[in-house]
């Protein structure tokens, strides 16, 4: 996982790099090419103020008082510090500006330009800049010195070589997206790595183990489901777990009885192997039994729906099974969806259950309830205490006595219940009227 966050920040931060250098290339070309327009229009309007000086200055031969009284005045006009050399070199006049920037800055006379005139005279102006200098300040095209005091220091524009200021704006936009990625990033890895260790440690068999699901993200996403998944699982092997105790502990009686009745068969009687013999198939019948409805439990849990649909008239059914056990049947031809095999043994079992328990008056009722089918089974039986109306329908649960009693292996009503559940129904027992007990079977009824 720590590969992980590395890969995305350094993702992120190799693509701010690709973008920050093409952006630097592309807007240093295009400074490039501003600068060469600027020096070519500074060219032109430097060799426009010579000619124009020439023009209006006195001759070379004009005293030189003259001569130095006119440059002042034309450099007041164009706003152009300005100096007048001799053909030999010697200082005729300068500008007030231009004494001033002589005097202030040492440097100054390194960045003058100069431009001769036809009779032999210099004219020395500063050489153009395209962005401030130290202490300089661009207005309409001429520099003129920063006033002193209104800046600190630290905010003086500073000279840099060209190309460096962009680059170094660039830095310190890439190191900033850098840093302020990266803990972006690490929060990101580090609820994958909690989500990691929940996965982890529910492996493991810490199947009570959920992760954190705050977010709207996709990882908060990815923990729900996983918390989801989760509980479902545990639920399943909490069921099964369960499920194989009580299978493995109501398998211990039959396979005792059919061990004992084996060794006895063989000095028994010849009248009394006939017992023996139908008590070696009871408790065959009822290790099969038992199998059977411990598989179709295990089946039912692993699945929340039915992998069929179909159509199920009710009252057929209702009929058919109350037929295998002498009882009555009637009410309204109800149809459902469902899976018929199902849905008959969930019928048979409440009938089975209702012969073993019951006495025998049993009957079959369906009803309409709002959007509901009820299949009701009742019988006459001793009926069921009110505190186990609902523990009945635990797996292997039976009310005391009753095992010894009536036999079973104590799964027919949970197998009713899930087989309820599984489609979208449920089951309840109530109290018959008259006495006895009243098995409710409610299912959604089918679309008309």
């Amino acid at each position: 996982m720590r590969s992980l966050y590395l890969r995305i920040w350094l993702t992120v931060v190799l693509a701010l790099a690709l973008f920050g250098a093409l952006s630097g290339w592309l807007m240093q070309r295009q400074l490039e090419q501003h600068r060469v327009v600027l020096e070519a229009a500074t060219r032109e309007r430097l060799d426009a103020w010579a000619e124009l000086l020439q023009r209006a200055l006195p001759p070379a031969d004009a005293p030189r008082a003259v001569q130095a009284q006119a440059l002042r005045e034309w450099a007041q006009r164009l706003r152009l510090p300005v100096a007048l050399d001799d053909a030999a070199g010697v200082r005729i006049g300068a500008s007030d500006a231009f004494v001033r920037r002589e005097a202030d800055h040492p440097g100054f006379t390194e960045r003058l330009q100069s431009i001769r005139l036809d009779d032999g005279r210099t004219l020395r102006v500063p050489r153009p800049m395209l962005r401030p200098g130290p202490g300089m300040m661009a207005r309409r095209g001429v520099h003129e010195p920063a006033a002193p005091g209104l800046l600190p220091p630290w905010l003086l524009p500073r000279q840099l070589p060209e190309g460096v200021a962009l680059a170094l704006l660039l830095g310190v936009l890439f190191l900033a997206v850098a840093a302020g990625a990266y803990p972006v990033v690490r929060r990101l890895t580090r609820r994958l790595e909690a989500l990691q260790t929940g996965v982890e440690d529910f492996g493991a068999g810490a199947l009570g183990r959920r992760v954190d699901e705050g977010g709207r993200d996709e990882v908060a996403a990815v923990a729900a489901s996983f918390n989801r998944a989760a509980a479902r699982i545990e639920s399943l092997v909490r069921s099964h777990q369960s499920l194989l105790a009580n299978a493995s502990h109501e398998l211990r009686s039959p396979l005792a009885r059919l061990k004992m009745a084996l060794e006895m068969l063989d000095g028994s009687a010849p009248d009394e192997r006939p017992r023996l013999k139908h008590e070696i198939a009871a408790d065959i019948a009822e290790l099969d039994a038992l199998v059977e409805e411990v598989l179709l439990s295990s089946r039912l849990d692993a699945r929340e729906q039915l992998d069929q649909r179909e159509p199920v008239e009710l009252l057929a059914l209702a009929a058919e099974e109350a037929a295998r056990v002498d009882a009555a049947a009637g009410g309204e031809p109800l149809r459902v969806l469902g899976d018929e095999r199902l849905l008959r043994r969930a019928l048979r079992n409440l009938l089975d259950n209702a012969r073993r328990y019951g006495g025998g008056e049993i009957t079959v009722e369906l009803a309409r309830r709002g959007a509901l089918a009820e299949l009701a089974v009742s019988d006459r039986g001793p009926g069921v205490p009110e505190a186990h109306r609902e523990r009945i329908f635990e797996a292997f649960f039976r009310l005391p006595g009753h095992a010894e009693r009536a036999g079973g292996v104590g799964l027919g009503l949970a197998l009713v219940r899930q087989i309820a559940q599984r489609h979208g129904g449920s089951v309840r027992c109530e109290p018959r009227a008259g006495g006895g007990s009243r098995f409710v079977l409610a299912l959604p009824l089918a679309p008309a």
